[in-house]
């Protein structure tokens, strides 16, 4: 199985609800770290997993949409707790959506929200 991953680092705000979690139902930042990783058994004729030009495109456009927000204000968080497991299932959806090329069997996506903490969604095509 072939692996390709392409990672992108902003910053956007987000609070807590529905707990009681201290300072994190507090407006806050954070420096997230976005990580795309595309799987597949077989290449394209070029001898690519997937054109990674669009790839970048695709993060950069996602990056765009979240960074400098507080995804509490997004109407994808509409009802959500703006946790990173449903930020990385948000992510990992739409990033799907993006890229179809059809030798791609899963994507993953994981979001660091510091140096230690990440939460990951995959989605199997």
């Amino acid at each position: 199985m072939y692996t390709l991953a392409v990672q992108r680092d902003f910053v956007a705000q987000h609070f807590l609800i529905g707990g009681d979690w201290g300072a994190e139902n507090f407006w806050h930042s954070h420096p997230y770290r976005l990580e795309l990783i595309l799987e597949g058994d077989e290449l394209d004729q070029h001898g690519y997993l997937v054109d990674i030009v669009h790839v970048e495109r695709e993060l950069d456009a996602i990056v765009a949409h979240y960074k400098d927000k507080t995804l509490n204000d997004l109407p994808e968080f509409a009802g959500l707790n703006p946790s990173i497991e449903h930020f990385t299932r948000i992510v990992c959806l739409r990033l799907n959506e993006a890229i179809p090329a059809p030798n791609i069997r899963a994507l993953t996506v994981k979001i660091w929200e510091n140096q230690v903490a990440w939460a990951a969604y995959r989605h199997e095509r």
